[in-house]
């Protein structure tokens, strides 16, 4: 049983497969057989409040009035960001700028594609 990795939580050998997952006996920790924790980030699909998939260098159209932290200016709805960025890991949020804020990090369920 070489091939069956220890636990990466706790480092002990007694696991075994169920399905598609490698079991933890000891600390009942699961993960995935195939692939890494870095390769399930890779795999992870970005998408707007409507569904749509979202890619870098896409422009997106704000769907409410926000808020925004550290600065006393609101984001209005039909505000257009131009050229966003994806967020390395976390498929709920991009980076862009809009005309009048640098630097902004978003949630993507108050975007759409546009």
């Amino acid at each position: 049983m070489p091939d069956i990795p220890a636990c990466p939580v706790c480092g002990m050998e007694n696991t075994y497969p169920d399905g598609d997952n490698f079991v933890c006996a000891d600390c009942a920790h699961e993960w995935p057989q195939s692939g890494s924790a870095a390769g399930a980030d890779d795999g992870a699909v970005v998408r707007d409040s409507n569904g749509n998939v979202l890619s870098a260098g896409d422009s997106v159209v704000v769907i409410k009035d926000l808020k925004v932290k550290g600065s006393s200016i609101n984001l209005k709805q039909g505000t257009v960001i131009k050229g966003i960025r994806l967020v390395d890991g976390d498929p709920e949020h991009i980076e862009g700028n809009s005309d009048r804020i640098k630097g902004l990090v978003l949630k993507t369920c108050f975007l759409r594609k546009g």
